[in-house]
C-alpha cells in the first residue's frame, strides 16, 4: 500500500514540542555585539544632521553609525527596470527620510538591553516636508514628490491606460462600477525579523537570517554589501512564519553584516514587535475600480479593472504586484471582453512587499465583488450569476486574455460541490425567514470562486528546483532540497516521497536545507511552489537513485539490469524469479557513495482553484458581524498528505477572513502609524473562527508526475471575498451595496445609516 495520500503526522513536531526550535535569536555566537536601529519618527523630512555623540557616551555603547559612514556601499537597485533608480532605498537614510520607521542610524552595544536607551540619545535635526499618504494624491503629485529627481510619484505602470476601449460596455443592458479598497495589512509573523553575522579571517561572511530562500537571501546580501556572492554563506535556522515578507534580505540584514565586518566581531539583531509592525514590508494596499456589464439574464459581457497600487515609500516587490493582479484579473470566468490597467505610486508609508498570495488575492477580491454588485443590480442570485459565467470544465490548457495558461480546471464542479456541502437553498430559506421577521440579527451568505497561479518562474525552459538524495550504509537517507520550510511540513512530505520510492522508513530520512554551502542553488519557498517543484525533484532524485543502484546491483549480482526487481519492502534488488538472490541498497552504499542530484523542470506554473461559502450574522443595531460557517473547496490537484494540506487550508481561511473582518494597518494624515501594537492591529484568534468545513476535490495537473498544484495560499484567496460578500449580503435588503474591508462594526453601522438616509431621500414627498 502506498504511503502517498495518507495522513502521516508531521515528523518535525516532536523536536518543536520537546526541545524547541532554534531560531536566529537562539543561535550561539560568542562575543557578539548587538545592533539597535534608530528609526525615523516622522514620515517625510530632510535630514539636516544626525548627532550620535550622546549615544556614544551611553553605557555599553561600542559604536554608532549614520548613512555618511556607508559611502563605500552601493545603492540597491530597484526591483524592476521599469522603476527609476532615483527611487532606490539606501541602507540608512542619508538626505531624506520617507516613512516612519525608516532606519537612519545604528547604535552598537555589548548587551541587547543597552541599545534601546542609547538609541533614544541620537539627536536628529529635521526639516519637515509634506507627507504624501493618500495614493490618489500621490498619483496626482499635488502634495509634492517623494523623489523630485524621478519627476513623478508614479513608480510603474502596467497596461495601456490610454488604450482602454470606450466601447467595451457597448450593448450591455446593465453596467455597474465601484471603487473598492483592498486595505494595507501587516504580515505579523510570530517570529519578527532577525540577523546574526560573522566574518572569517579570509573575509568570508556567514549570516544567519530567517528567510524563505537562503540562495536569494545570499544574492541580496551580496548586492547590498557590494561583494561576490561566493563570499557569502547564508544559514537558515528555524523560521517562525514568513507569509512572503521574508523572501530575500532587507537593508537591516545587510547592515548587521556590515557592522560585523566594520567592528571585526560577530553582530546580531532581533526586531521588536513594534519595529516589525512599522518597518517590515506590508501587504495588499490596492485601490481598485471595477466596472462590469452584461445582460439581465446574468451573462457578463465585459469587465474592466483599474488598479492603484500603494507601493509605500520605496518601490519594493509590492510595486510590481499589479502585474500578478492583472494576469489573474478575469479569474475563473468566461467574460467576453476584459481590460485591466494599473499604476504603482510611492507614498510616505512603509514599503509594500509580498504577502500571502501576493497580487492574486487582490484579483479575486475585485472580480468577486464585481460579480456580487452585478447580481444585486439585476436582482439575481449570485450563485446563479457565477454558474452562468464560469469557464466550462477543461483538461487541455486554456489561455486567458492576459496570457495566463490555466493547466486544468473544473470550476462549475467546485461551485456545485460547495453549494451542496453548505446546504445553500436551506441557507437562503433561513435568510428569507429572518428578513421577514425583521429581527436585529440578520444572516448573510457570501460566495467566491477563484483560480490562482502557483509555482511561477522566470527560468528558461520553465520553473525548476533541485534535490539530492543519498543513502548511507547504516540504512538511513539524507535529502538536500532547494526549498525552504517554515511551517509547511516539507520534512514529512519529502520523506514520504523518498520512502515510497526507496522503501526506507520515514524516521530514517533526514532533510537538510537553507545552507548555501550545502545547497548552493535553490528557488526557496514562495508562490506555493514547493511540492509541485521541490517535491517532484525529490521524487525524481529517488527514482534516478534506484536506476543508478540497479546498475551497481547488476554488476554485484552478475545479472542483467533488466532482470532485477526492486523490492521497496526490503529496500533491495533481487533477481526476477529468485528473490533469495538479492542485494540491499545499504550494501551498495557501503561499497561506494550512493547519491543522486537532479533538477526537476516543469513546463509552466499550475493553477489551483476552488469555491468558498461564508455564513455571517450581522447585528444591524450595533454593526457587529460574526462568522458562523465557512465551507470550502480548494482543489490543488493530487494531495500527498491530507493532514498537512488541511492545515494549510485552515491557516489560509483564517488569514483571509481576518482581512475581511479586522486587519488594517493605518496612518493619520501626517503619516504617523496608528496600529503599532497588537492592541491596535487586530487579527483573529481561534475564538473568532468557527470549525471549517472542508469539501475535497482533486483535479490533477500534468505539469509534474505528482499531479500536485500549490495549496499554501489558495484558501486565503478564496476566503476574503466570501466573507466580505457575506457581510454585504446580510445588509442588502436594507439598501447596502458595499462595505469596504475591514468590515468593522463602525463601518457597517455607517453603511446602514447611509443606506437609510438614501432610502428616505428616494421616498415620494407628501
Amino acid at each position: 500500500m502506498s504511503i502517498l495520500g495518507t495522513r502521516v503526522l508531521r515528523t518535525e513536531d516532536p523536536r518543536f514540542l520537546t526541545a524547541g526550535g532554534v531560531y536566529t535569536a537562539d543561535v550561539a555566537l560568542p562575543g557578539a555585539c548587538h545592533v539597535q536601529f534608530v528609526r525615523s519618527a516622522v514620515a517625510h523630512a530632510r535630514i539636516r544632521a544626525v548627532d550620535v555623540s550622546a549615544a556614544l557616551q551611553a553605557p555599553g555603547v561600542i559604536a554608532a553609525f549614520t548613512g555618511a559612514d556607508l559611502g563605500g556601499l552601493p545603492l540597491p537597485s530597484p526591483v524592476s527596470r521599469r522603476i527609476s533608480a532615483e527611487m532606490a532605498q539606501p541602507l540608512l537614510a542619508r538626505d531624506v527620510v520617507r516613512y516612519v520607521g525608516e532606519p537612519l542610524a545604528v547604535v552598537v552595544t555589548d548587551a541587547a538591553y543597552q541599545g534601546e536607551d542609547a538609541a533614544d540619545l541620537v539627536d536628529v535635526d529635521h526639516q519637515m516636508l509634506p507627507a504624501v499618504i493618500d495614493p490618489e494624491q500621490a498619483a496626482a503629485g499635488a502634495s509634492g514628490l517623494l523623489f523630485p529627481g524621478a519627476g513623478s510619484n508614479i513608480a510603474a505602470t502596467f497596461g495601456d491606460a490610454a488604450g482602454l476601449r470606450p466601447d467595451l460596455f457597448d450593448g450591455c443592458d446593465v453596467v455597474v462600477s465601484r471603487t473598492i479598497v483592498n486595505q494595507r495589512v501587516a504580515p505579523a509573523p510570530m517570529e519578527a525579523r532577525a540577523a546574526a553575522a560573522t566574518w572569517d579571517p579570509g573575509g568570508r561572511l556567514t549570516a544567519w537570517i530567517p528567510n524563505q530562500g537562503a540562495q536569494d537571501t545570499r544574492a541580496a546580501l551580496a548586492a547590498m554589501l557590494g561583494i561576490d556572492p561566493a563570499q557569502v554563506r547564508v544559514i537558515t535556522p528555524d523560521v517562525g512564519g514568513a507569509f512572503g515578507a521574508k523572501f530575500g534580505a532587507d537593508p537591516e540584514h545587510a547592515l548587521v553584516c556590515w557592522v560585523a565586518r566594520r567592528l571585526g566581531r560577530p553582530a546580531r539583531w532581533a526586531e521588536t514587535r513594534a519595529e516589525n509592525l512599522v518597518a517590515m514590508t506590508h501587504g495588499r494596499a490596492q485601490r481598485q475600480t471595477v466596472t462590469i456589464g452584461g445582460s439581465r439574464d446574468g451573462t457578463v459581457a465585459a469587465y474592466r479593472l483599474e488598479i492603484l497600487q500603494d507601493a509605500g515609500a520605496y518601490p519594493r516587490f509590492g510595486a510590481v504586484l499589479p502585474a500578478a493582479t492583472i494576469l489573474m484579473a478575469p479569474g475563473p470566468y468566461a467574460f467576453g471582453r476584459v481590460e485591466a490597467v494599473a499604476r504603482s505610486v510611492v507614498t510616505n508609508t512603509t514599503p509594500v512587499g509580498a504577502y500571502r498570495g501576493a497580487g492574486r488575492p487582490e484579483a479575486t477580491a475585485a472580480v468577486e465583488r464585481a460579480i456580487d454588485l452585478f447580481a444585486a443590480e439585476i436582482v439575481m442570485d449570485p450563485a446563479e450569476v457565477r454558474r452562468k459565467n464560469l469557464l466550462p470544465r477543461f483538461t487541455e490548457p486554456h489561455t486567458t486574455a492576459f496570457g495566463a495558461v490555466y493547466d486544468s480546471g473544473d470550476y462549475p464542479a467546485a461551485l456545485a460541490k460547495v453549494l451542496d456541502a453548505a446546504g445553500y437553498s436551506g441557507l437562503r430559506d433561513e435568510q428569507a425567514r429572518r428578513r421577514a421577521a425583521g429581527g436585529a440579527v440578520q444572516l448573510g451568505i457570501g460566495l467566491s470562486c477563484y483560480v490562482e497561479i502557483t509555482g511561477p518562474g522566470v527560468e528558461a525552459g520553465g520553473p525548476s528546483e533541485n534535490a539530492t538524495v543519498e543513502i548511507h550504509p547504516d540504512g538511513s537517507a539524507t535529502i538536500l532540497t532547494g526549498t525552504s520550510p517554515h511551517g509547511q511540513g516539507h520534512a514529512t512530505v519529502w520523506a514520504m516521497l523518498a520512502s515510497e520510492e526507496l522503501g526506507i522508513p520515514l524516521g530514517e530520512i533526514t532533510m537538510k536545507w537553507g545552507d548555501t554551502d550545502l545547497v548552493p542553488e535553490g528557488g526557496g519557498t514562495g508562490g506555493s511552489r514547493s511540492l509541485q517543484q521541490g517535491g517532484a525533484a525529490v521524487q525524481q532524485a529517488a527514482r534516478e537513485l534506484v536506476s543508478l543502484a540497479r546498475q551497481r546491483a547488476a554488476r554485484q549480482l552478475e545479472a542483467s539490469p533488466a532482470d532485477l526487481v526492486f523490492d521497496a519492502g526490503r529496500s533491495a534488488f533481487a533477481v526476477a524469479g529468485d528473490p533469495d538472490i538479492s542485494v540491499p541498497l545499504t550494501a551498495l552504499a557501503a561499497s561506494e557513495r550512493l547519491a543522486v542530484r537532479t533538477v526537476f523542470r516543469a513546463p509552466g506554473p499550475t493553477f489551483p482553484f476552488g469555491a468558498h461559502l461564508a455564513v455571517v450574522e450581522v447585528d444591524t443595531e450595533t454593526g457587529k458581524a460574526v462568522l458562523r460557517r465557512v465551507v470550502t473547496v480548494d482543489d490543488a490537484g493530487t494531495v500527498i498528505n491530507p493532514t498537512l494540506a488541511e492545515g494549510q487550508r485552515h491557516g489560509g481561511i483564517a488569514q483571509g477572513a481576518a482581512q475581511a473582518f479586522l486587519e488594517e494597518f493605518s496612518y493619520d494624515a501626517d503619516g504617523n502609524p496608528l496600529t503599532t501594537t497588537f492592541a491596535d492591529y487586530a487579527f483573529v484568534s481561534a475564538t473568532e473562527m468557527p470549525s471549517f468545513e472542508l469539501a475535497d476535490m482533486a483535479t490533477p495537473t500534468r505539469y509534474n508526475p505528482l499531479g500536485a498544484k500549490g495549496i499554501g495560499e489558495a484558501a486565503t484567496i478564496g476566503a476574503t471575498p466570501a466573507v466580505q460578500n457575506a457581510i454585504v449580503d446580510a445588509l442588502a435588503h436594507l439598501g447596502v451595496r458595499h462595505v469596504d474591508m475591514p468590515a468593522s462594526p463602525q463601518r457597517i453601522w455607517e453603511a446602514l445609516q447611509a443606506a437609510s438616509v438614501a432610502g428616505r431621500a428616494q421616498q415620494p414627498q407628501t
